[in-house]
């Protein structure tokens, strides 16, 4: 049987980082972050990166490892935090992992390998500039050449998806559609025992979504944007293109409403809740809980932990 892994999952502001630390005290373990953003350093207040208060003592994984100009992938994201998991159970640790960034669990319970997938080799580059030179229509047939099947999901003006096809091809010498098929087939790394949040009634998410925006302006989001604009962060990459980062930069780089940033922001981080909670839905064999207005975090936590030793968990 593989290994099992506590999954916290679910759209944003549902109270994931609490759990997780509660679980993490009953069944000794210790938190894997799966967020996409919350791996930059530099970007505690936008993306709700718990505080050591909030942390409890509880070891944290995959948090603040990387530089917010770097760019960072999936693929880099299954080897580091494989090892996270690895050395927890070495150790005789449960690993929880807490996110809601749903393609890196997914990826991580899987034990996808995309080790092949190397960016450095340069045929990214060269994919970006032929496409920046217009010749995009030309890769797209190119694609459907070596590659009809995963070409026919694809609309002919998706480049991002047009060049990781090809990319994918030049770097392995097989299609993105033979690999998936591959890494599909496989058995999963690890057993998900997938616990899921979120609130009863959307509205009352969409609330505590706005209160979370609210309180992050309260405690210095807009001076964490300009701090990263000064150290040289550009503002085209990754990690300044998330929720609540990109809005605020072109308002201070304008002088524009912080007010109605704010509320862009809320009006974003809703649409990605609805996103999140879309995805995440997809697996039958998650244990969902539908949270009140104002949550019983107890009962909660007793549920959570009546599922997991339904599932074995000692």
């Amino acid at each position: 049987m593989p290994p099992k892994l506590i999954i916290i999952c679910g759209p944003t502001a549902t109270g994931k980082t609490r759990l997780g630390v509660a679980l993490a005290k009953r069944f000794h373990g210790e938190v894997v972050s799966a967020d996409s953003m919350q791996i930059y350093r530099d970007m505690q207040i936008g993306t709700a990166r718990p505080t050591l208060e909030e942390m409890e003592g509880v070891p944290h994984h995959m948090m603040g490892v990387v530089a917010p100009g770097e760019n960072y992938s999936v693929a880099r994201y299954v080897e580091e935090a494989t090892a996270c998991v690895e050395d927890i159970l070495r150790r005789g640790k449960q690993p929880i992992v807490v996110g809601g960034t749903g393609l890196y669990i997914d990826a991580l319970r899987q034990g996808r390998s995309f080790s092949a997938f190397r960016p450095e080799s340069g045929h990214r580059a060269r994919l970006q500039e032929r496409a920046a030179r217009g010749e995009l229509p030309a890769l797209w047939e190119e694609l459907q050449r070596i590659d009809p099947e995963g070409a026919a999901k694809l609309h002919p003006n998706d480049e991002k998806r047009i060049l990781r096809g090809l990319e994918v091809w030049y770097e392995t010498g097989k299609t993105l559609s033979q690999h998936n098929r591959e890494t599909q087939s496989l058995p999963p790394r690890y057993e998900g025992l997938t616990i899921a949040l979120t609130y009863q009634d959307r509205q009352d998410l969409y609330a505590r979504i706005d209160q979370r925006v609210d309180l992050m302006m309260e405690r210095g989001l807009v001076e964490e944007v300009r701090a990263l604009l000064a150290a040289g962060i550009p503002r085209d990459c990754t990690a300044m293109q998330a929720i609540g980062y990109k809005e605020l930069v072109e308002a201070v780089e304008t002088g524009g409403d912080l007010k109605a940033a704010a509320e862009e922001i809320k009006l974003r981080s809703r649409q990605y809740a609805k996103r999140q909670l879309t995805w995440f839905r997809r697996d039958k064999n998650a244990h969902w809980i539908f949270l009140e207005k104002t949550p019983d975090f107890s009962a909660v936590v007793q549920d959570s932990t009546e599922f997991l030793k339904e599932k074995g968990l000692p």
